[in-house]
């Protein structure tokens, strides 16, 4: 019954969830600078990848829907949390990959670089998944490598934001 109950749940939290974050991600100004020098090297048929700290990335989260078409790739832990947030992704039209460099990190890093070969769009949190904050993990560069993707620096602040405490001190912007 408690397996049943919790399958249940892990369906619909992160449907709720993405509404709210949705909703949420719209009470604050995005601006998005430079993108269309990268947007224009990926339709030429370059790859790119898209990097940020684990901390920031609620905040762009609203603009996903954005590079849909592009089916870009993403790579998310295999916890709970990750099972979350991968299904929100989904829902922006993110292809998730599960793995992280702590569980299954050498087939995702393979499947990943399929997946951006073939696409030449994905995304990476450079000190994820538990961190230390700030600190780059060597998946983005065997990444880049592989693919000879672009790095392109996804970072994001706020002028008024609450920092959760938790191990990156995860940002999330006031209305």
């Amino acid at each position: 019954m408690l397996k049943k109950y919790r399958y249940t749940m892990m369906r619909k939290i992160p449907t709720v969830l993405y509404y709210v974050v949705r909703a949420y991600s719209w009470t604050f100004r995005l601006r998005i600078e430079n993108e269309k020098a990268w947007i224009e090297y990926l339709q030429n048929g370059g790859r790119v990848l898209l990097c940020c700290w684990h901390q920031q990335f609620f905040s762009a989260i609203r603009h996903f829907k954005t590079y849909a078409p592009f089916h870009p790739g993403l790579m998310i832990s295999q916890s709970n949390d990750g099972e979350i947030i991968a299904r929100i992704a989904e829902k922006t039209g993110w292809h998730t990959i599960r793995g992280s460099s702590s569980k299954d990190g050498r087939r995702a890093l393979k499947e990943i670089i399929d997946h951006l070969s073939r696409f030449g769009l994905a995304a990476h949190i450079l000190d994820g998944p538990r961190g230390p904050a700030g600190i780059v993990k060597a998946g983005v560069v065997s990444l880049a490598q592989a693919t000879g993707a672009v790095v392109v620096p996804i970072y994001a602040s706020a002028d008024r934001a609450w920092y959760f405490k938790s191990w990156d001190r995860f940002m999330l912007p006031k209305p």
